[in-house]
């Protein structure tokens, strides 16, 4: 296979998902969507066609290749890890006051819709039942860890544990994955109309998700702490991702593992991090700097590290 051909390939990919996103500003601006659609949409994407798209994901999987033990362990740690790499940078490179947020928009990928979208995009099935599996388990760890992060900079705040626990327990994502377990690993037999409505519901999603993404975006707004949004901009979606995916291959993942690793490693920051920060009174205009610089710097280097793993044949 030639380059051209080779980039061809990853472009049909990525292309459709980030065109998604780009469709989204393009709708917005002209007046199309607005404020109060954005909002609906997304609750009805976070609070119900998601959570169904992952059951539904999960239900046709095999679990005995959805459920790599290894794999999820793995992510886990390199989550763990690119949490801790972050706070160490940004306790010496970062005003004190920004260090929380820096941290939180340099680790927090937006793993649940652009991750799942492009692991869809790329491995089909097998992307969204391991993939599924995968944000779950990462929900859990980066709302707990973004409460530290946040916490130990901002004026007044503690760490509630209770309250994190709450949001766990009843995240929408979560709970969609622990109902479908039991209909996975036993083989429960649903309805061809309810499996039918369900995909046509779920179908819903992406396109959705990623419109209402690109919709949110303010190019006006980046104009401001441009330095430090820059700076966890360039963390988020080059240095870690390429060191995380070193670190897989160096273990030995490789083929679809290595693949969707990557993928989830170099998506985006999380529109979630935006509201965590306005809900203890930080500097959303940086949170809101750092979601979008990510997103657009998604497209380039999602696609060139898509790539890039291709043309070593590690994918």
């Amino acid at each position: 296979m030639s380059l051209f051909d080779l980039f061809s390939r990853t472009l049909d990919t990525t292309l459709p998902v980030f065109a998604m996103v780009f469709l989204g500003i393009g709708l917005k601006r002209l007046g199309w969507i607005d404020s109060a659609f954005i909002t609906t949409a997304s609750a009805l994407v976070f609070r119900a066609t998601l959570p169904t798209l992952i059951f539904l994901s999960l239900v046709r999987a095999d679990l005995s290749v959805a459920l790599d033990v290894p794999l999820m362990l793995f992510f886990a740690a390199a989550t763990l890890g690119q949490f801790l790499f972050s706070w160490l940078w940004a306790h010496y490179r970062v005003p004190y006051a920004e260090r929380g947020l820096y941290v939180q928009g340099a680790f927090r990928g937006n793993c649940g819709v652009v991750g799942l979208a492009l692991a869809a995009g790329m491995y089909g099935q097998y992307g969204l039942s391991v993939g599924g599996l995968l944000v779950g388990v990462v929900i859990l760890m980066y709302n707990a860890l973004s409460v530290i992060a946040l916490a130990a900079y901002q004026p007044g705040q503690s760490t509630e544990w209770r309250s994190i626990l709450k949001h766990i327990i009843t995240n929408p994502l979560i709970l969609g994955v622990l109902i479908a377990l039991p209909f996975a690993a036993f083989s429960i037999p649903l309805p061809s109309w309810l499996m039918t409505s369900g995909d046509y519901f779920a179908s819903l999603t992406l396109p959705l998700a990623l419109i209402c993404i690109g919709a949110t975006l303010s190019m006006s707004a980046m104009r401001e702490n441009k330095e430090v949004a820059l700076s966890a901009s360039i963390m988020k979606m080059v240095v870690l991702p390429v060191v995380s995916t070193l670190a897989a291959w160096a273990v030995g993942f490789s083929g679809q593992a290595l693949g969707l690793l990557f993928l989830f490693f170099a998506s985006p920051t999380a529109a979630a991090s935006f509201v965590m920060v306005k809900a203890i009174g930080g500097n959303t205009v940086l949170a809101a700097n750092i979601i979008a610089m990510t997103t657009l710097m998604a497209s380039l280097s999602v696609t060139l590290g898509i790539f890039a793993l291709r043309w070593l044949g590690w994918v």
